[in-house]
């Protein structure tokens, strides 16, 4: 059945307008509820007891919360709480989100009414929703929720208001507040949900590690090099890694003492780092085994900017390619392998020339290959520190190298740090 069909079934039930009906289904639908879910959500909206058969709603702590509920009744305190728009049928909904905790967890939650949330105060929720958010359960509140404010105060080990540092963050997090140091700012024009859109995006750091950050709304706090405080942002995946998603609802404060960020990337074991997913500025250190084809002087579409075979691009055919030079080193530590990409710059520094030594180079031997072979007699066998941003997918786990640095240890110092990683 089409969605216009379940509305239509729906509301001859109900009784009631099938177009709210229609639009209350596609609203929950967006949101990845299955129809059968929604449809008995819309139902309890109108207050149909068909929906429950009269069951009453169990009462559960955090813990029992499960994904097999439908509806739950609980009682807890609100950590955070954010507020973002989102666009529903052409047009633009405000929800707010964040998370709620008792003695024995917490959960996440979405609130598609205001309800006056506010961090720190015990309320106990009436007939809240369960949908499952990433394999968890989460609450969602809607008009057919009740919330009371209870006096009560919960016993939680959990810290309020939503503060957290750059380490902690994972997508999907909201209403999070931070303090960061701006660290690279750059403005740019997007084609936007309303047309041609102007953003900034950048890079924040703080003591615990860097992450990208997206600004939707430019404000002129976000330069460089300037402390600041930033309020209801929330976390979205980006090419692998977290990013923070500063909203219109966000608020940016100006710190007068400036905030500390970390001089090096969070390290990692190859091993441990692949299993993360994905992480921003990290640091991993192991011996280059090989260098990958597609190394060396290679040839870019001037188009699209990728890697062109016999001048023919996968997306635009037949280009003239532009020189470019870039190495794919293995880099292994025992734990796991991965591909550190370096860029013109770094691979210039590895190969000990320009572009245009490269060039001369390949014309002389009369073959390109000349270059990438150099660059392996030059790293291959080597230990390296290799400072980037990781991204892992089916085809592997790739390092985007901003540092690359050979490891000048003697064998009793490499061999002293080596059983320091291993002993437990």
């Amino acid at each position: 059945m089409s969605l216009d069909d379940h509305a239509e079934e729906l509301a001859s039930s109900l009784g009631v307008d099938k177009t709210e009906v229609k639009a209350k289904l596609e609203n929950l639908e967006q949101y990845g509820v299955p129809m059968d879910e929604a449809k008995e959500t819309v139902r309890r909206n109108y207050g149909d007891s068909e929906s429950t058969g009269g069951a009453e709603i169990a009462t559960k702590s955090v813990e029992e919360i499960s994904t097999a509920d439908s509806r739950v009744d609980t009682t807890v305190t609100v950590l955070s709480v954010g507020k973002r728009s989102i666009q529903y049928n052409g047009d633009q909904h405000v929800i707010f989100e964040g998370e709620f905790a008792d003695e024995s967890g917490k959960i996440s939650y979405t609130s598609w009414e205001d309800f006056g949330l506010e961090s720190g105060e015990t309320v106990h929720l009436g007939n809240a929703d369960v949908r499952e958010w990433e394999g968890h359960p989460e609450l969602n509140l809607g008009d057919s929720t009740s919330v009371e404010r209870v006096e009560k105060e919960l016993d939680i080990e959990y810290d309020v208001g939503g503060d957290e540092h750059l380490a902690t963050l994972e997508p999907g997090d909201r209403g999070v507040n931070v303090e960061v140091r701006v660290l690279e700012v750059e403005q740019k024009r997007i084609d936007g949900r309303n047309g041609e859109t102007e953003i900034l995006s950048g890079v924040l750091g703080d003591e615990t590690g860097r992450l990208p950050f997206t600004d939707w709304e430019p404000r002129t706090e976000l330069s460089v090099d300037t402390s600041v405080r930033i309020e209801d942002v929330f976390i979205r995946e980006f090419r692998g890694v977290p990013s923070v998603n500063v909203s219109e609802f966000s608020t940016v404060e100006t710190l007068e003492t400036p905030v500390e960020v970390a001089d090096s990337g969070t390290q990692y074991q190859i091993g441990d780092a692949i299993e993360t997913g994905g992480m921003f500025d990290i640091e991993v250190t192991g011996n280059v085994v090989a260098v990958r084809d597609g190394s060396g002087l290679i040839e870019r579409c001037p188009e699209c900017g990728r890697v062109i075979q016999s001048g023919q691009c996968r997306s635009h055919g037949e280009v003239e390619g532009e020189d470019d030079l870039r190495v794919k080193a293995i880099l292994d530590d025992g734990t796991g392998t991965v591909t550190a990409i370096l860029d013109e710059s770094l691979t210039t520094a590895v190969y000990g020339g320009d572009l245009d030594d490269a060039r001369a180079h390949a014309r002389e031997e009369m073959d390109r290959e000349v270059v990438a072979d150099s660059i392996r007699d030059s790293i291959v066998g080597r230990e390296y520190r290799v400072r980037g941003t990781l991204t892992v997918d089916d085809y592997g786990a790739n390092l985007e190298a901003t540092e690359f640095t050979k490891r000048n240890d003697d064998a009793e110092t490499r061999a002293t740090r080596l059983l320091a990683e291993v002993d437990p």
